[in-house]
């Protein structure tokens, strides 16, 4: 079984560094999605692994094969890693088939011509493309072609499959839809992947392990779960999810627990970092766990509703309190009107104001 380590990795273009330090492990059979914002150096790290790209230092390897070394001079080229790639825009040859897309790399690595069909026809079938390998790209639609690509990364069984961005390019329903089946062929035929996305819901449903990049470091990483639930920073807090941010200052701390006040409001929340009374505060909360109360309590706050949002399988809600704008879901319309709204505690997490 491989397992892919990356060690302290720095990669710079001219004098802007785009890697500083970044050191991960993928597993086999593991699902790791590289998540940020742009500019973070997911993709820089992502081409690096696969060799597109040369860092300065540190170390790649896949169980006991050394891709790159920076102290000892190794750096192998993308051909002998035999990786699987899929790239954002698919890079189908437009003038060869499907077939013959799928089984090129199999034919530079002069596997027989009834071992290519053979592979090929069954790549192709595994992803419900079987009838179409004699069609061109410009035949097949954006769904279809980025299936193909997937295949051509798969025909020749690589220890590691890399996908950089690879649902970007289609529609938002046809992105739902892909990235269940992506999942789903991803962990029935056992792969392992290192997959590069901005967009946090797609990394939460694909991957069994999150990296969530920042300025070439990595922030966080957890499964999806400990990410959007215990995030360790305000930066991911923020980063995973649909929140509201409230900007407050300390009135008391008790333990994990601190009190804030805010213009027309005060609320208990939990310290995610070290906090002191009368410290500048930004408190962050899932629009989900904002609650419509039936009255006066602990963490409630009146509130002004301004609008309800239809937005299929829910409401959202515009509210205002003094200063205050934030959001919430739910599942019944409401009037505008006056409103106490709850922020359950444990829900409501503090951080050190960012500068």
């Amino acid at each position: 079984m491989d397992k892919l380590t990356v060690d302290n990795l720095f990669l710079s273009y001219g004098t802007n560094p785009i890697l500083k330090g970044v050191s991960f492990e993928l597993k086999a059979g593991e699902v790791v999605c590289l998540l940020g914002a742009s500019g973070s150096g997911k993709t820089t790290l992502l081409r690096a692994v696969a060799g597109l790209e040369q860092p300065s230092d540190g170390r790649i390897s896949l169980d006991k094969q050394v891709f790159f070394d920076g102290a000892n001079h190794i750096d192998c080229p993308v051909e002998q890693r035999s990786l699987g790639l899929v790239f954002q825009s698919y890079a189908l040859w437009p003038h060869r088939t499907v077939a013959d897309n799928v089984g090129y790399g199999l034919k530079l690595r002069k596997v027989s011509s009834a071992e290519q069909k053979r592979r090929v026809q069954s790549a192709l079938d595994q992803l419900g493309l079987g009838h179409l390998a004699a069609r061109f790209p410009y035949q097949l639609s954006g769904g279809q072609q980025q299936r193909v690509a997937i295949a051509r990364a798969l025909v020749y069984n690589p220890p590691v499959i890399l996908l950089d961005e690879p649902l970007s390019n289609l529609d938002a329903k046809l992105r739902e839809e892909a990235r269940a089946w992506l999942r789903e062929l991803i962990v029935s035929l056992g792969l392992s992947a290192l997959c590069v996305t901005h967009d946090q819901t797609e990394a939460m449903a694909m991957s069994d392990r999150i990296l969530l990049l920042r300025n070439g470091r990595i922030e966080q990483e957890g499964t999806p779960a400990e990410l959007y639930g215990s995030p360790r920073s305000l930066y991911t807090a923020e980063f995973m999810g649909s929140n509201n941010r409230i900007d407050a200052k300390v009135m008391s701390i008790d333990g994990e627990r601190v009190m804030l006040k805010g213009d027309g409001f005060q609320l208990e929340a939990r310290a995610k970092e070290a906090l002191q009374p009368g410290q500048d505060a930004q408190a962050v909360i899932r629009l989900e766990r904002v609650q419509v109360a039936d009255g006066p309590g602990a963490n409630r706050v009146p509130a002004s509703l301004i609008t309800s949002m239809y937005l299929g399988d829910r409401w959202e809600y515009l509210f205002h309190c003094g200063d205050l704008r934030f959001r919430a879901f739910g599942h019944t319309p409401r009037d505008p009107g006056n409103h106490w709204v709850e922020f359950p505690a444990n829900d409501c997490w503090a951080f050190a104001q960012a500068s």
